[in-house]
């Protein structure tokens, strides 16, 4: 029985970090990211999830003669949001990563 209760009371420790964990994953989840191009001339929301849940476009960003222009648009915004969550995720759990672990 040499060091049960130091198991057990690592097991409990164990048991409150995952449920932080999840907690935290849950509202990373629930969190919006909006990303942005210069001007705002697209705006791009996603969830923590990295799903896209809305795009804004501004007219003035359209241009039929220059199609590329909107795709650099929408890719700064769309990376933009993509970092925001990234970070956040980051910050939230690298807390829980051993040192030298990262990777969240």
């Amino acid at each position: 029985m040499f060091g049960g209760q130091n198991m057990q009371g690592m097991m409990k420790q164990m048991k409150k970090m995952q449920s932080q964990v999840q907690s935290e994953q849950a509202a990373i989840a629930e969190t919006e990211y909006i990303g942005k191009a210069p001007e705002d001339m697209v705006v791009v929301t996603f969830n923590g999830d990295r799903q896209m849940l809305d795009m804004q476009v501004k007219p003035d960003v359209i241009d039929p003669e220059d199609p590329e222009g909107l795709s650099d648009m929408v890719l700064v915004a769309v990376n933009d949001a993509l970092k925001q969550i990234e970070a956040d995720t980051e910050k939230r759990l690298g807390q829980f990563a051993p040192k030298g672990m990262g990777g969240f």
